[in-house]
């Protein structure tokens, strides 16, 4: 959910090529078109007119006949449209109207879609086209009043069915919504809010927390991730840097001078917070445990990783992910740190509120609703619509993926050991032909 960088690392890993099975390349890849497709000049035109499309674009792309860049015009608040509107930025992949379509419902920026090489691992298994949203209050999808209260899941659902509803007259083949991260949180919102508009949903690693600090996290790394040697293992290393603080702060406060690094609290408490985040943001990304140097390593060795693992540029303040730390305080949640095993040896007393602290605008501050885990977590346990979820094992966001649910339309498939990586191309044989036989007998429907 978190570190700008390694989300686009992580959102690229999500294009990678799984081999489909014959049946599927048969009927979806090799299947002669339905209709016969237009050409591209009026497919430009023909999506220029539908309504609310602004400033459509040709991209290049090398998996697709046609790919483009619009806006679509869309009320700040869906609740009281006389609020306003705003642009919100929509990537167009064309793979033929007699295809489905995957939507892709991103809890970020959308600025990656850009690439020609871009295309979702769903799309590329079963030849989709790709409707790519980019999130409210992100990059080119930000109003130009940019006021918190209409930053909600509720008016993100919004956005995606007019989306869906407006190119549902060009695409009229099954729809598939999916997402990575908070964007699997926001297909899960989707779904909840309009179970109809869909036929199909993949959240994948999606988080569903209770809380701004969830409390189920720190006990998740404390006791599951990893092996137990493991886990003594990173704890001695926080320990280290923390104890070697007389000749390690230094380096760490010319390190974030020279990035010119601003945060919201003094370098010596930066300095513990990216000490704390260390555990987590190992598992959440699949570290090595047997890269981590040993307790006699010189200062330049243990420095360097820390810096690789855990590095301060996820405290900066206002930074691009800033709407997204509004929202988990606001209504998406987030996770705690455990500083127990660090008794003696932090600068901050007590990391309670800390993402009010370090992350969220000056002066701002937002009482958390239950309302959206308690509708999402009812909506699990009533639907049978059909769903896939996929997590990592080890991924401390696993710590608050959805109960089990009670109906077999509904299903959870977890990568052994994996990380916040885990995709339908990391699963193991079996466990991706499950899922892969599962989206085709649904399309199939």
């Amino acid at each position: 959910m978190k570190r700008t960088k390694l989300l686009l690392v992580l959102f690229f890993t999500a294009s990678l090529f799984l081999s489909a099975p014959q049946s599927i390349k048969a009927q979806f890849q090799t299947e002669p078109s339905l209709f016969r497709d237009i050409e591209p000049d009026s497919l430009m035109a023909r999506i220029a007119k539908l309504p609310s499309i602004y400033d459509v674009k040709r991209l290049e792309s090398k998996h697709f006949k046609d790919k483009y860049v619009l806006t679509i015009e869309q009320p700040v608040s869906h609740k009281d449209p006389s609020l306003g509107k705003f642009r919100q930025r929509v990537f167009v992949m064309h793979a033929g109207l007699d295809r489905p379509t995957v939507l892709v419902t991103e809890g970020y920026g959308a600025s990656y879609a850009v690439n020609p090489n871009y295309r979702e691992e769903i799309s590329r298994l079963f030849n989709t086209n790709i409707i790519f949203v980019e999130h409210r209050y992100f990059l080119e999808s930000t109003p130009e009043n940019r006021d918190w209260k209409h930053l909600t899941a509720e008016n993100s659902a919004y956005d995606l069915h007019n989306v869906t509803m407006i190119f549902k007259e060009v695409y009229k083949k099954k729809w598939i919504a999916t997402g990575i991260s908070k964007g699997g949180q926001t297909a899960l919102i989707y779904r909840a809010f309009f179970p109809s508009d869909v036929h199909i949903t993949v959240p994948y690693v999606a988080p569903l927390c209770r809380g701004a600090e969830d409390g189920r996290h720190e006990p998740f790394i404390a006791n599951f991730a990893g092996t137990p040697d493991q886990r003594e293992r990173i704890l001695n290393f926080q320990r280290e840097v923390l104890k070697r603080r007389v000749s390690l702060q230094p380096l760490f406060d010319a390190f974030c001078s020279e990035k010119r690094y601003e945060f919201n609290l003094p370098l010596d408490e930066i300095y513990d917070y990216s000490v704390l985040e260390f555990s987590f943001a190992f598992w959440q990304w699949g570290s090595n445990p047997e890269e981590i140097p040993s307790a006699d390593a010189d200062d330049k060795t243990v420095f360097e990783y820390w810096m690789k693992i855990s590095s301060p540029d996820y405290f900066v303040k206002e930074s691009a992910t800033t709407p997204f730390f509004v929202q988990a305080a606001k209504e998406l949640g987030y996770y705690g740190y455990d500083t127990k095993p660090f008794e003696g040896l932090l600068k901050v007393r007590n990391t309670k509120g800390y993402l009010s602290k370090i992350f969220l605008p000056q002066n701002q501050k937002f009482k958390f609703s239950k309302r959206l885990s308690k509708k999402l977590e009812k909506f699990v346990a009533t639907t049978d619509s059909h769903m896939i979820f996929i997590y990592g094992e080890f991924d401390p966001w696993s710590a608050v993926m959805i109960s089990e649910p009670n109906s077999p339309n509904v299903v959870v498939v977890t990568d052994p050991q994996g990380s916040h990586r885990a995709r339908i191309s990391t699963l193991p044989e079996e466990s991706q032909k499950r899922v892969i036989s599962l989206l085709e007998r649904w399309l199939l429907e």
